[in-house]
C-alpha cells in the first residue's frame, strides 16, 4: 500500500505490553548493491528474531544505500528494490520491519531524467511478512552535499503504525529538521517517534543534532529512536552514532560511532522509557562525547577503509617523503587497513635531505610496512634532457619543480598498475586551496586523505596520534614544511606561514566570507587578496584532484561548485 499509513492508530494503555524490544540495525550498505544490502537486512533480521526482537529498525534508503545519486534515473533499480522487498516480506514474517528504500509513484510509467514527481523517498513498514504502510520523505534537502529534489518528490502524509498495539510514528531524516512532519504524526497519535538517516558526518554534527532531538522531543513531548546509516561512500562519511532521547528530550543513550553494529533496546510503553537489555549492550547512557581529534581520527579511518574495500582494493601505496602530510597520511592508512596492506616508497631527488630519507626509512620501520626508495635523478635528467633545447632560452623556475612530482607520480601509478595497488594522494586542505601542488604530480592518485584537512588540522592529528602510541619521530614534526623541489626551499617562501594562512582560508571557504569580512577579522589586506586570488585561480586543478573524505561543511568536492571557466574576481 505504497503512499499511505494505518494513521489512525490510538491504544488503550490498560492492555499495552511490558515492553516492545527494539534492534537499531546501524549498518554499512553499499550503494548499487541492492542485493548484498537486501542480505544484510534479512541476516539482521533473522539474528534479531532469536532475541525476541519485535522491530528492527534500518536507516534511510538501506536497500539501495545513500546518496545513489543518478542510479535514480535507471528503472532497473526500482525493479530490484521491488524483488528485494517481496524477498524481504517472504523470509522474515513474524516481527515488524522499517526498511528505507527509493520508491517509484504509482502515477504512471518512469520518464526519465525528469524523476522528481514520479519517485520518493521512501520508508516501508513489514509487519509479519505484509506491508502495512510506506512513508514518503516530506522534507528534501537540497543545500551542501544534498541534491534530494532532483530525484525525489516529496510527501505529504504522516505515517503511524502499532506493534503490540502502541502507536509509532516514522520520519526520514530532514523531516526532523523540519517542525511540521513530527508534529503531523503526534497529532495522528504517535506517541514514540522513529526518525530513519542517511546523516553524513562533518566535524560538529553530533552536537547539532542532539540539540535538534532536544528540541523536537520538547516541542511534541516524544521520545524520539534516530538511526543513523553508517559507512564512506566516495567523499562522504556516515558516522553511525545513533540517539535515543526521551520526551523530556534528555539524552538516554547512544551507540557508538563509526562501527556498524546491531543493538538491541526494550522500550516500556507504559512511561514511555528505555531499558538497556543486559550488562553487554555497547549502548553509552547519559553522554556520547569525543573530542575533537577522537572524531575526525575516526571519520578518516573509516572513510579510507571503506573507499579501499568497496571499490574491491586491497591494498595501497603512496608516496613518503619525510615530510609531515605523507607522514601522518601513512599512519592513517596502516590505522586502517594493517601494516601488511600498505607500501611506502621514498623517491629522493638532489634536493631530498638526508634526513628526509633517514625520517622516512624510520617511520615505515616503526609501522612495519613494505618499503622501497627508487631515486628519481636519471629520469628527471632525461626529461631536462629532451627538452635541453626547448628550454634553452628560459629560467629554471616552477616547470623544472612540477618535473620532479611528475617524475614521482608516473612510478606510484605504475607500482598501482602493476601490483593492483591504490595509489593514495597527500596533499592537505591549505595547500589545494591555493594551488601549492602539482596537477599530474603529487595530485595524481585514487584518494586524497587529507584532502579536507588544513595544515594547522594535520599537526594537530599527529600530535593525537603520537600521543596515542609514538609512531612519527618528532623531528617530522618540527622541522619547517618544505616541498624540497628546490635548494633550502620552504613552504613559507610562498605561502603565509599556516597559523595566518588556514585560518584566512577557513573564514573564506567554509564560512563564505568575503574579502572585506576576513579583513575585518584582522588579516593584511594585501595577503587576504593575494590568497583569495590564488583559491580561485586554482579551480582547474581541484576539479581534476582526486575525491577525499568530507570533514567540514565546506569541502571541496560536493559542497564547492565554482565554475572552472569564471571572470568572478573579489578585491577590499
Amino acid at each position: 500500500m505504497a503512499g499511505h499509513s494505518n494513521g489512525d492508530a490510538v491504544m488503550s494503555m490498560n492492555s499495552s505490553p511490558s515492553h516492545i524490544r527494539m534492534a537499531l540495525a546501524q549498518i554499512n550498505c553499499l550503494v548499487g548493491d541492492v542485493w548484498g544490502n537486501t542480505e544484510k537486512i534479512i541476516r539482521v533480521a533473522q539474528q534479531a528474531l532469536r532475541q525476541a526482537v519485535d522491530l528492527v529498525i534500518y536507516p534511510e534508503l538501506a536497500l539501495t544505500g545513500y546518496p545513489p545519486e543518478d542510479l535514480l534515473f535507471r528503472a532497473a533499480l526500482y525493479e530490484q528494490v521491488e524483488d528485494a522487498l517481496l524477498r524481504i516480506q517472504t523470509e522474515i514474517r513474524s516481527m515488524t520491519l522499517i526498511i528505507g528504500h527509493p520508491a517509484r509513484s504509482e502515477k504512471g510509467p518512469l520518464k526519465f531524467p525528469t524523476p522528481s514527481s514520479l519517485a520518493y523517498n521512501a520508508a516501508t513498514i513489514i509487519q509479519n511478512g505484509k506491508r502495512i504502510a510506506t512513508y514518503f520523505k516530506q522534507c528534501l534537502p537540497n543545500y551542501h552535499v544534498f541534491d534530494e529534489r532532483r530525484y525525489f518528490a516529496p510527501g505529504h502524509s504522516p505515517c503511524v503504525f502499532l506493534i503490540k498495539g502502541f502507536p509509532f510514528g516514522v520520519t526520514i531524516c530532514e523531516d526532523l529538521w523540519e517542525p511540521h512532519p513530527i508534529q503531523q504524526s503526534k497529532h495522528k497519535g504517535a506517541e514514540c517517534l522513529i526518525n530513519i538517516n542517511a546523516s553524513p558526518y562533518h566535524l560538529g554534527k553530533y552536537k547539532k543534532r542532539l540539540a535538534l532531538l532536544t528540541l523536537r522531543a520538547q516541542e511534541t513531548n516524544l521520545p524520539i529512536v534516530y538511526n543513523n546509516l553508517v559507512g564512506g561512500q566516495d567523499e562522504l562519511i556516515f558516522d553511525g552514532h545513533s540517539l535515543i532521547v526521551n520526551a523530556k528530550g534528555q539524552l538516554v543513550a547512544a551507540l557508538p560511532p563509526y562501527q556498524a553494529l546491531v543493538e538491541i533496546i526494550d522500550f516500556n510503553p507504559h512511561n514511555r522509557s528505555f531499558v538497556p537489555r543486559d550488562d553487554s549492550s555497547r549502548w553509552s547512557w547519559g553522554t556520547a562525547t569525543l573530542s575533537d581529534e577522537d572524531s575526525v581520527y575516526g571519520a578518516l579511518l573509516l572513510s579510507i577503509r571503506d573507499y579501499v574495500h568497496k571499490n574491491k582494493f586491497k591494498q595501497v601505496v603512496l608516496g613518503l617523503s619525510g615530510g609531515m602530510d605523507s607522514a601522518l597520511t601513512l599512519v592513517i592508512a596502516v590505522d586502517a587497513l594493517g601494516h601488511e596492506n600498505v607500501e611506502a616508497v621514498m623517491m629522493p631527488s638532489k634536493y631530498t635531505s638526508a634526513m628526509s630519507v633517514e625520517d622516512a626509512r624510520i617511520l615505515s620501520k616503526t609501522l612495519e610496512v613494505e618499503y622501497h626508495e627508487y631515486s628519481i635523478d636519471s629520469m628527471f635528467q632525461m626529461f631536462m634532457g629532451t627538452l635541453k633545447e626547448r628550454f634553452a632560452s628560459f629560467p629554471t623556475e616552477i616547470t623544472e619543480q612540477n618535473i620532479q612530482a611528475r617524475c614521482r607520480a608516473t612510478l606510484l601509478m605504475a607500482i598501482s598498475n602493476k601490483m593492483g595497488k591504490l595509489v593514495l594522494t597527500t596533499s592537505n586542505k591549505s595547500e589545494l586551496a591555493v594551488g601549492y601542488s602539482t596537477l599530474y604530480g603529487d595530485m595524481a592518485g585514487g584518494f586524497c586523505v587529507l584532502k579536507d584537512i588544513t595544515k594547522t588540522w594535520v599537526y594537530r592529528l599527529a600530535h593525537y596520534r603520537n600521543h596515542q602510541s609514538p609512531v612519527i619521530p618528532k623531528r617530522i614534526i618540527e622541522r619547517a614544511p618544505s616541498a624540497e623541489l628546490a635548494p633550502e626551499q620552504k613552504d613559507e617562501d610562498s605561502l603565509p606561514p599556516y597559523s595566518k594562512l588556514d585560518p584566512l582560508l577557513t573564514h573564506y571557504i567554509e564560512e563564505n566570507m568575503d574579502i572585506s569580512g576576513v579583513v575585518k577579522k584582522g588579516f593584511d589586506p594585501s595577503v587576504v587578496e593575494r590568497v583569495i586570488a590564488m583559491v580561485q585561480r586554482n579551480e582547474y586543478k581541484r576539479a581534476q584532484a582526486p575525491p577525499g573524505p568530507r570533514i567540514t561543511e565546506q569541502a571541496f568536492g560536493k559542497d564547492w561548485r565554482y565554475p572552472i571557466t569564471s571572470g568572478y574576481r573579489e578585491k577590499k
